[in-house]
């Protein structure tokens, strides 16, 4: 049964989210808020976590992760990044906006595109994601929680509660933070290319 915590979404308290960081380093899987919608997280490391996240969504070795950092000196250590593309992301961030780009030999190989050794990264703009990020130190292995044949994610932690209360270890809720998901933004063939319209506002990217 899951772990239940009522967060605020502007001033997360600290002993709670000391709490949520230490279960992820002893191997939580966390369904948490974002800027953009629920997402379910774990140690970048974790393989178990990395397996029941691919097992709840139904996801096959093609989908692209996300790691979510804190800022870009985190981002900076898990992909390939040019002055131009930097400009480009810095411009956009924090915020709605998942970036996909090559991956440093930091980044574990079961997380890379199969084919294209590229992995999803982002910097989310809220206070509760942010603050788990700071107490971790570390990024933050990441997917939208989305259920398989579902056309919206998961959007409130009182449902996500009842409906993954065996499948996750902890919720962490901060009221409705929406169904849409990040826009996604592919630069690993250095210029943008969408690949998903989502949250974030696609104008600089076309």
């Amino acid at each position: 049964m899951a772990k239940y915590f009522d967060v605020h979404p502007e001033n997360p308290q600290q002993r709670t989210i000391g709490s949520v960081a230490e279960s992820i380093r002893s191997g939580a899987l966390v369904a948490y808020p974002t800027d953009s919608c629920y997402a379910l997280g774990c140690q970048l490391g974790n393989r178990d976590g990395l397996a029941r996240i691919r097992s709840i969504r139904n996801l096959d070795d093609r989908h692209h992760f996300t790691l979510v950092c804190q800022d870009f000196a985190q981002l900076g250590q898990l992909v390939q990044v040019d002055n131009d593309v930097f400009r480009a992301i810095k411009a956009s961030t924090p915020g709605s906006y998942t970036f996909i780009l090559p991956a440093t030999k930091e980044v574990p190989r079961q997380l890379l595109h199969p084919k294209k050794k590229t992995v999803g990264v982002r910097i989310p703009d809220h206070a509760v994601t942010q603050a788990l990020l700071a107490e971790l130190g570390e990024p933050l292995l990441s997917s939208t929680l989305l259920l398989p044949d579902e056309p919206e994610p998961l959007t409130q932690g009182w449902e996500i509660k009842e409906r993954l209360d065996y499948l996750v270890d902890i919720v962490v809720d901060s009221g409705d933070c929406g169904t849409e998901p990040t826009t996604v933004i592919d630069f690993s063939g250095g210029e943008a290319e969408i690949v998903r319209r989502g949250a974030g506002d696609t104008t600089r990217f076309e």
